[in-house]
């Protein structure tokens, strides 16, 4: 080991956040500070997936002396944090994931929920430092969620909990990719919003100029941000969709209040980007329909103050603590 090398658990890590839609890395020192960036899209098979990670994480390493790597993912994970046993939104099934990618970069790799590696992020750095029970509701293509008490992670017995995206919000409401209908991250997510705007202007085609004809030139190119944008214009289908988006994750907060009572509550990933938009709105509907409303402490909600870089800087946090 040369001088310039960093002694394990003090260096810099990589952290990836694998999302639905990208891959998205960054070697992150001690601080929380990110040093430098990657990023490729999200593949939709095993081995294009698996190329992709490899290429990302060979990009960084070219230009950085690391020692470990976190792996931020959007699924269930086993207890021992190496296997991926099932996301709703990427190719692994049962796939040893960490091995894998340890294997190919010779690297040690811990894996991790991506709304863990983001809510450890904003314990250790951001928004949610000091406090003792937090939930982080991270919302992007999906909903993430994580919860902890005293400053520490709680996975459940296998490693899954809290799945909160996936909590039936409406009997035989829309379908889910996990399997179900009706779950809140169908109604209050990046893609939902999407969803929820298609149905506006399905109804009411002439009351958005915008939208309605971005959707008639490419229906596939409409995003979550084009809507919020929109929004922001004035557009009133836009804005419709924002204040269906708004109660939704109205209801989910509360849920969320009387299963955990949390002191804090963090809204993070790409989402939260726009909370300018829906936020005020949604603590409007948490504060009425929380059970006993009126009668008891409501939880702070804030924001996240990393931003989309939560998951990268919590997983390479997680990585370096698990080479101490």
């Amino acid at each position: 080991m040369s001088e310039h090398t960093p002694q394990p658990g003090t260096g810099p890590t990589i952290g990836i956040d694998v999302g639905g839609t990208s891959i998205r890395a960054a070697v992150v020192d001690a601080a929380g500070q990110v040093l430098d960036t990657a990023q490729a899209p999200t593949s939709r098979s095993v081995s294009a997936l698996q190329d992709a990670l490899d290429r990302t994480v060979r990009e960084l390493m070219s230009r950085n002396d690391v020692d470990a790597i976190g792996l931020a993912v959007a699924g269930f994970v086993s207890e021992d944090r190496t296997n991926l046993r099932f996301a709703p939104h990427l190719p692994w099934l049962d796939t040893p994931v960490a091995r894998e990618l340890s294997e190919r970069v010779g690297l040690p790799v811990v894996l991790e929920h991506d709304a863990n590696a983001a809510a450890w992020a904003e314990r250790r750095f951001g928004a949610a430092t000091g406090a003792g029970t937090v939930v982080t509701v991270a919302i992007g293509t999906g909903i993430g969620a994580a919860l902890l008490i005293d400053g520490r992670l709680y996975r459940g017995s296998y490693g899954v909990a809290p799945e909160l995206g996936h909590l039936q919000v409406v009997p035989d409401g829309r379908p889910c990719s996990c399997g179900k209908r009706g779950c809140l991250e169908r109604y209050c997510s990046g893609t939902a919003l999407v969803d929820t705007a298609i149905e506006l202007l399905a109804a009411d085609p002439s009351g958005s100029t915008v939208l309605a004809a971005e959707v008639a030139r490419d229906p596939g190119a409409l995003t979550g941000r084009r809507i919020a944008g929109a929004a922001r214009d004035g557009d009133r289908v836009a804005m419709l969709a924002i204040a269906e988006f708004a109660r939704w994750l109205g209801v989910g907060l509360a849920t969320v209040a009387d299963v955990f009572d949390p002191e804090l509550i963090v809204i993070a990933g790409g989402v939260a980007s726009s909370a300018g938009l829906f936020l005020d709105d949604a603590r409007e509907h948490y504060a009425r329909t929380l059970t006993g409303a009126g009668h008891r402490p409501l939880a702070r909600i804030r924001t996240t103050q990393l931003g989309e870089a939560a998951a990268m800087i919590g997983a390479a946090a997680l990585a370096r603590a698990a080479r101490r």
